[in-house]
Parts: structure tokens; C-alpha cells; sequence
């Protein structure tokens, strides 16, 4: 006999009362068994992001995947940082049939997307263009099981002027070089940032009330 996958061989030598609480302990495991499986798999080797889902108790295991992050002609901040945010997540579900996050973070500064410096000298323009200045820190998180699912989150950020020896100096620490904008609020880049509106986490890199709200949708709650 097979009841939902599971193959029952010694039923046949039970009793009718017998099979039926045999069966109903099966069952009553596999739904246990379904109901623990709350893992999901994070595309994405941040170590920000990893903080952010133990923050809130969330399982998870990492998947590294290799996206191109080159903005396409014409393309808006948000729709950039949609459509790179899915294409992790679809990326990452190559290696898994569990439910896969992931996100992407863009700095925008005057319709202009900042991403990760590729050298000391984008670092450098990129905080002068910051310096003194106001600017939007879009991030988007998607999930993607059979159906794909997305939210976008955007805050903003205002700095305070920075002199060009504050700019050396952060630089020489070597924190901007894989941060979108070439900063991190979480860490020494903190003390340019006179006040922010909007949301911390999702400034980090992972918005944790959108993150919720994707996953209550497949029945994970925090």
C-alpha cells in the first residue's frame, strides 16, 4: 500500500483498526514533516543580508549565482533593481526546489544608479557626488517557488559635506569596495549620514518588512 509517497509494507498483516492508526501516525508525521520545512535558500553571499534573515529567524542556506549587473539602455533605478533582484532568484533555483531569495540594492543619486566601485577612484567620485547631498537607496527583494513574487523598497539618505581627506581616509579602510554607492550604513560610513526616511534594513540591503510579507505569503511566518 502507498499513502502519499510513503510505501507500507507490513500493513497487510494488520488488523482494519490497525492499518487505520497506522496510517493516521504516518500522516500525522508527513504533516510535521511539512510543517517544520520553513527553510528557504538566500541567493546571495552577503554577509549583511545573512545578518538581516537571522535577525528575524529565518532558515536559510546561501547559493552563490553570477548575474550580469549591467544596466540596460534607458532602464529606471527600480526596474533595474527589480529585474536583477528576480534574476538571482531565478538563478538560485537552479540548484533547489525550496524557496529562493533574492535581492538587489542600487544607490540613486539624480537619476544616475550607482552600483559597486570598481576602483579607489569610483569610490572617490561616487562619495563626492553624495557629499552634501541627498539620494534614494532602492532596494528590491524577490521570491520566487512556482510563482515569482517581488517588492520594492526606496528610502532616502541625506549626507552631510564631506572633505576630501574624510573621502581618503574612509576609502583606505577598504569598506566601500562592495557596497553599492561606496558606503555601508551599518558600518564607519554611519557618520556621514546626517538622517535617513525610510527604512534601515532596506538600506543595508534587505528590506525585512517587504522579506515578511513575501514570505507569510507561502505560509512562512516570522
Amino acid at each position: 500500500m502507498r499513502v502519499l509517497g510513503i510505501v507500507c509494507p507490513k500493513l497487510k498483516r494488520l488488523t482494519p483498526i490497525d492499518k487505520a492508526k497506522a496510517l493516521s501516525l504516518q500522516l500525522t508525521k508527513l504533516k510535521r514533516c511539512h510543517s517544520n520545512n520553513k527553510m528557504i535558500y538566500l541567493a546571495s553571499l552577503s554577509p549583511r543580508r545573512c545578518e538581516l534573515l537571522e535577525q528575524i529567524n529565518v532558515k536559510y542556506q546561501q547559493v552563490a549565482v553570477n548575474v550580469d549587473e549591467t544596466p540596460q539602455a534607458q532602464e529606471e533605478p527600480q526596474d533595474y533593481v527589480i529585474r536583477l533582484a528576480l534574476a538571482k532568484a531565478r538563478a538560485g533555483q537552479m540548484f533547489t526546489t525550496y524557496p529562493v531569495l533574492g535581492a538587489d540594492t542600487a544607490i540613486v543619486c539624480h537619476g544616475q544608479i550607482f552600483g559597486k566601485p570598481s576602483d579607489k577612484d569610483d569610490a572617490k567620485q561616487m562619495l563626492k557626488q553624495l557629499s552634501g547631498r541627498s539620494h534614494q537607496v532602492m532596494t528590491a527583494v524577490a521570491l520566487v517557488t512556482t510563482i515569482e513574487r517581488v517588492r520594492l523598497n526606496i528610502s532616502q539618505v541625506y549626507f552631510r559635506q564631506l572633505t576630501e581627506s574624510e573621502i581618503e581616509d574612509y576609502i583606505a579602510t577598504g569598506e566601500p569596495f562592495d557596497k553599492a554607492g561606496s558606503y555601508a550604513i551599518q558600518g564607519q560610513g554611519s557618520i556621514f549620514i546626517k538622517r535617513i526616511e525610510g527604512s534601515y534594513s532596506g538600506i543595508m540591503g534587505l528590506p525585512l518588512y517587504e522579506t515578511a510579507m513575501l514570505l507569510a505569503e507561502i505560509g512562512l511566518s516570522i
